[in-house]
């Protein structure tokens, strides 16, 4: 079976046809080409406005298009273009149906590429398929393009919003992620962590869209929660036990700081060096010897233990399932810790009175929604990013994580080569 037999059932093109194909030397390396030709009845497309129109006249060089490698040898389809003359837009280049404007390579090898883009880093597919970090790049922007003209953004019911760090310094990315029960993806990126970047994410969203939206995932920051009201009026902005829990044992661990310090200062024995793990891990998490050192720190009476026996307790108000009983037990358990007079505690209960209406939604939502989702996404973009040794330009970034984490719809394919 011939190559242009092959080519003919996976990769028809109409009008035109697979004129002779043969291997070519260029730069010590071989290269299979396929050449190409219009028939003579065909009419050629305008690029501009996608109208059939006559032909002006053929440009004088060829142009190659890089194709799926076959039996591993780089293959390019060769090409003569023609010039349309379109009333309307002038003489234009034409339009060929296996390749998008200017691109170097064809939409088949643009989705072969970004596949395994997926899979390995932009340059270990370069590197395997023999072809430049640029056209897999070149791939995976063209994806990434079209699944964001063709995605659907109708049905979202939950979301989440939080903030990355990203680069040197303090580079913040803000980003918007779906967490409906079942899809979980990223929709939007913004550059800084601001009301603007938020807002400009809603915007996109469209309003139509933002009313149907009925549970917000967020952290305590301010800006946020300020954006969240305006433009999610029907929605219920959901602070979840992930935060509750990270604050609270930053404020264990500040007492402990302070009174380690102290008991130095002062020249007491150093019962709490090394401790910072006994007291924020669960105890079913503890190790054998980090279980025995907390059994021991027990027995003295100090504020750490008073924090630390806090936190525990504190563990008994994710139990509840009615919102009126876990809000009663979270009234009881903040007038104990403000009597305790441990101030990072009464800090934290400070906190979680001035965002306690937020703190209860968790509980009308029925605990189906979590930030904890959000940050397994975001952990997700850590690993993006690392797969790739760190991504410098923050548009380079961008296409890289919503053709990761977007879900995003694809382009048919006559035949698939992966």
């Amino acid at each position: 079976m011939r190559i242009r037999t092959l080519l003919n059932k996976f990769e028809y093109l109409k009008s035109f046809v697979y004129e002779k194909e043969y291997i070519e030397k260029k730069a010590h390396q071989e290269r299979l080409i396929i050449e190409i030709s219009a028939r003579k009845n065909g009419k050629p497309i305008c690029s501009v406005c996608g109208q059939q129109h006559s032909i002006y006249d053929h440009k004088t060089n060829t142009r190659d298009f890089e194709f799926v490698p076959l039996w591993g040898m780089p293959t390019f389809f060769r090409y003569r273009m023609r010039r349309v003359n379109c009333p309307d837009c002038g003489v234009r280049i034409e339009q060929v149906p296996w390749a998008k404007g200017k691109s170097p390579i064809t939409n088949t090898y643009g989705q072969f590429l970004a596949h395994w883009a997926k899979k390995l880093s932009w340059q270990e597919v370069a590197q395997s398929f023999k072809t430049s970090w640029h056209h897999v790049y070149t791939a995976v922007k063209q994806m990434v393009e079209y699944g964001l003209a063709h995605r659907d953004l109708s049905k979202i019911k939950a979301i989440g919003v939080d903030e990355i760090h990203y680069g040197k310094g303090h580079k913040y990315l803000t980003m918007v992620y779906q967490l409906d029960l079942n899809e979980k993806r990223l929709l939007f990126i913004e550059k800084k962590r601001t009301t603007k970047s938020l807002l400009k994410c809603f915007r996109e969203l469209g309003k139509e869209n933002c009313q149907n939206i009925k549970f917000v995932c967020s952290d305590m920051w301010k800006p946020y929660l300020k954006v969240i009201k305006k433009k999610l009026p029907n929605a219920l902005n959901i602070l979840d036990r992930f935060h509750i829990v990270k604050k609270l044992n930053e404020a264990v661990n500040d007492v402990r700081i302070e009174e380690s310090q102290r008991l130095k200062k002062n020249g007491y024995e150093p019962v709490l060096d090394k401790t910072k793990y006994c007291f924020l891990k669960k105890e079913e998490n503890l190790t054998k010897n980090q279980n025995a050192k907390l059994k021991d720190i027990l027995q003295y009476d100090l504020k750490s233990v008073r924090a630390y026996l806090l936190k525990v307790s504190f563990e008994a108000f994710w139990q509840y399932n009615s919102p009126y009983w876990a809000e009663w037990f979270l009234n009881k358990w903040c007038t104990r810790a403000m009597r305790s007079k441990l101030e990072p505690m009464k800090k934290f209960v400070r906190t979680i009175r001035r965002h306690q209406p937020l703190l209860m939604n968790w509980f009308k939502a029925k605990k189906a929604y979590s930030s904890g989702a959000v940050e397994g996404l975001n952990r997700k973009v850590n690993l993006v990013t690392r797969r790739s040794y760190g991504f410098r330009n923050y548009d380079i970034l961008k296409i890289a994580l919503f053709h990761t984490m977007g879900k995003l719809p694809e382009p048919e394919r006559a035949h698939s080569f992966f």
